[in-house]
C-alpha cells in the first residue's frame, strides 16, 4: 500500500504545489537510488544476523515503524511554504522513508524466498502475496476521488496532508505482521559473518564479491534485465496517468474526469487479481514459466496498442477493454520472475554450498529500484521533453498532451519487447530444477552422514 499510494499522491506535487519537471525528477530519483545502494547492505546484514528471533523478523517491525512515522511527516506541505522548502522537505523525509523500506523490504523478500524448495509451490507462494498485494493497487486509485472532490477536502494540498496519517498507520501496522507471525529459528549459534564496525570494510567486499557471483548466473541476469526493462518502462509512464486521462480525455477539468483515473488503477488492478494472477499460476504448471512469460507480455503488448486507440474524448469508457490485456504484463511480472529467482538460489547454493535469499531478493530489487530511480527522473524529464504544462489552457498544449498519450502507449511496450528478446533462451525449467534440487538434497545427504561419521569417531 506505502509505494502504492505514494505513486497517487506524487501527482499533488505537480498539480497542486507547482513543482516543475526537473523537481519530480530529482524527488523520483535521488531517493530511489539511496534505497537501492542500501539493499545490498541490507541484504547481507539479515542473512548474516545472529538472534534468537532468526534473521529477518526484527528489522522487518523496525522498518515498518521508521516507513509510517516518515510517511506521515513527509506530506505535511502547504502551499504557503516557498517552492524550495517544499522540495528540501519533501526531499529529506523521502530519504527516511526508503531508508525504512529498505530495512523492511530486504528480509520481506527473503522470508519469501525461503518459504518452500518445490519448483511449482513457489510459484503458488508468490501468486498468493502478489493476490493480496494487488488490492493496494484496487485501493490506491479511489483516492483519486477523494483528493480532488471538493466535497471531502477544499484542495488536493490539504488531503494529502490529512489523509497521510489515516494511511500511515493502518500500513505500518500490517507491515509489523510477518515480525509476529512468521517465525523463524533462533541464529545465536550459526557460523555466520561478523557485524560489527570493525569489520565494515570486509562486509562491503563480501558484498560485492557476492554481487560478483550472483551476476555469474546468466540466468538471474536475464531475469533482473527483464524485470527492469518491463518494470520501469511500465512506472517511467504510470505517473503520467492522471495528466494523460485528465487532459487527453477530459480537456484539462480534473473534477469533470470524476471516477475515471481512479477506474484505470481499479479495474486495471481487479483484472489482476482475478483473472491474471489466477491465470498465470496455472499456466506456470501447464506450460512452464519461460512460456507462461511469453505468453503472459505478448498480451500486454497487444494491451498497450489498444490503449493508443481507444483513449477517444467523450467516450472514456472505451480504454476499459484495453485493461484486462494491459494488466497481464506488470500483473504477471513478479509472480513469475519471483519464482524463477528462488529457482536461480537453487543454482547458487549449488555452486557455492550458500543459502542467501536475502542477497539475491537484495540484489533483485536493487535492479529494480534503481530503474524505478531512472523511470522517475525519466517521466519528469517526458513532461519537460512534450512541453507539459497544466497551468496553460489545454488547446494551446494539445501537441503536448498528444505527446504524453503517445509515452505512454509505446514506451512500456517496448520495454516489454526487449524483455521477451532477453528472456527468449531462458533455460531453468521444471527439469533441469529437479536436477538441481536433487543434487542439493544428495550433499546434504553425504554431508550428513560425514558429520555422523565424525562423530562416531
Amino acid at each position: 500500500m506505502f509505494p502504492a499510494i505514494l505513486g497517487i499522491f506524487m501527482v499533488v506535487l505537480v498539480e497542486d504545489l507547482g513543482f516543475p519537471g526537473w523537481m519530480w525528477s530529482l524527488i523520483y530519483f535521488f531517493p530511489r537510488i539511496f534505497d537501492a545502494i542500501t539493499d545490498p547492505i541490507m541484504g547481507y546484514i539479515s542473512d548474516n544476523t545472529k538472534s534468537k528471533w532468526g534473521r529477518r523478523r526484527q528489522y522487518v517491525l523496525t522498518g515498518a515503524i521508521v516507513m509510517g512515522v516518515a510517511y506521515v511527516f513527509m506530506w505535511q506541505l502547504f502551499k504557503e511554504n516557498s517552492l524550495e522548502y517544499n522540495f528540501w522537505y519533501f526531499f529529506i523525509w523521502s530519504l527516511v522513508f526508503y531508508f525504512g523500506l529498505t530495512l523492511f523490504s530486504v528480509p520481506y523478500v527473503a522470508m519469501g524466498y525461503e518459504m518452500s524448495d518445490d519448483f511449482h509451490e513457489r510459484t503458488n507462494i508468490m501468486a498468493v502475496a502478489q493476490w493480496i498485494g494487488q488490492w493496494a493497487w484496487v485501493i490506491a486509485p479511489l483516492f483519486w476521488i477523494i483528493m480532488y472532490d471538493p466535497n471531502w477536502f477544499p484542495s488536493a494540498e490539504v488531503a494529502a496532508r490529512q489523509l497521510a496519517i489515516w494511511v500511515a498507520i493502518p500500513c505500518a501496522i500490517c507491515a509489523m505482521v510477518p515480525a509476529f507471525f512468521i517465525k523463524n529459528k533462533s541464529t545465536l549459534h550459526e557460523d555466520y559473518e561478523p557485524l560489527n564496525l570493525s569489520n565494515i570494510g570486509k562486509s562491503l567486499n563480501k558484498i560485492f564479491t557476492s554481487f560478483i557471483e550472483a551476476f555469474k548466473i546468466k540466468e538471474f541476469r536475464k531475469l533482473c534485465l527483464a524485470t527492469f526493462l518491463i518494470f520501469n518502462a511500465f512506472n517511467t509512464v504510470a505517473a503520467l496517468t492522471f495528466f494523460v486521462i485528465v487532459y487527453k480525455l477530459f480537456n484539462g477539468d480534473a473534477a469533470a474526469s470524476g471516477i475515471w483515473v481512479a477506474l484505470f488503477g481499479c479495474l486495471g488492478a481487479l483484472g489482476t487479481t482475478f483473472i491474471v494472477i489466477p491465470t498465470v499460476a496455472w499456466m506456470s504448471k501447464a506450460i512452464g514459466k519461460k512460456k507462461t512469460f511469453m505468453v503472459s507480455q505478448g498480451i500486454s503488448v497487444l494491451g498497450y496498442i489498444m490503449l493508443w486507440f481507444l483513449f477517444v474524448p467523450s467516450k472514456p469508457w472505451l480504454y476499459i477493454i484495453a485493461l484486462p490485456f494491459f494488466s497481464f504484463g506488470i500483473g504477471s511480472l513478479f509472480t513469475i520472475m519471483m519464482s524463477m529467482t528462488a529457482d536461480v538460489i537453487d543454482i547458487d547454493e549449488l555452486n557455492t554450498g550458500l543459502r542467501r535469499e536475502g542477497i539475491f531478493g537484495a540484489i533483485y530489487w536493487w535492479m529494480v529500484k534503481v530503474g524505478f530511480a531512472i523511470a522517475g527522473a525519466l517521466s519528469g524529464v517526458i513532461i519537460a521533453f512534450v512541453g507539459f504544462n497544466p497551468d496553460l489552457v489545454t488547446i494551446e498544449q494539445q501537441p503536448a498532451v498528444d505527446g504524453l498519450h503517445a509515452f505512454f502507449c509505446f514506451f512500456p511496450m517496448a520495454g516489454t519487447l526487449a524483455a521477451m528478446y532477453v528472456m527468449r533462451n531462458y533455460d531453468v525449467g521444471e527439469a533441469r530444477a529437479g536436477e538441481i534440487r536433487s543434487a542439493l538434497n544428495s550433499r546434504k545427504k553425504e554431508q550428513k552422514l560425514e558429520l555422523e561419521n565424525v562423530l562416531k569417531t
